[in-house]
């Protein structure tokens, strides 16, 4: 568990670092990375067992039993979309605007946190 969470919070801290720094895709693949560690924690918490080999946000909340709003379901979907062009080549998001990029990373901490006190 502590692995996870302290992945994660270095994660979320690399994404504010390069979303300042206005690499604004490789910011948003780190707020991914900071949720998909958060569950990979709850996750480990709840089974006792190793977290599976899989970057899907919405299947790492259910098998951590979670149940977040409506609201972050869809921002899971969004986030979902910036962890792909880190890992495939082929797949690069258009760069949202600014304002959308900071509104991304305040959500991404706003979840972040809460799913923190679930442990």
């Amino acid at each position: 568990i502590d692995y996870w969470v302290n992945g994660a919070v270095s994660d979320i801290e690399t994404a504010e670092l390069l979303i300042t720094g206005r690499k604004y895709i490789e910011g948003l693949f780190f707020c991914h990375l900071t949720i998909e560690k958060i569950f990979k924690a709850l996750v480990v918490k709840k089974t006792k067992q190793l977290a599976p080999k899989t970057h899907n946000l919405n299947y790492l909340c259910e098998i951590a039993g979670v149940v977040v709003s409506v609201e972050n379901t869809l921002f899971m979907s969004v986030l979902m979309k910036y962890q792909l062009e880190g890992r495939y080549p082929e797949y690069f998001p258009k760069v949202p605007f600014v304002e959308t990029v900071n509104n991304y990373f305040y959500k991404t901490k706003a979840l972040f946190e809460c799913l923190k006190q679930m442990l």
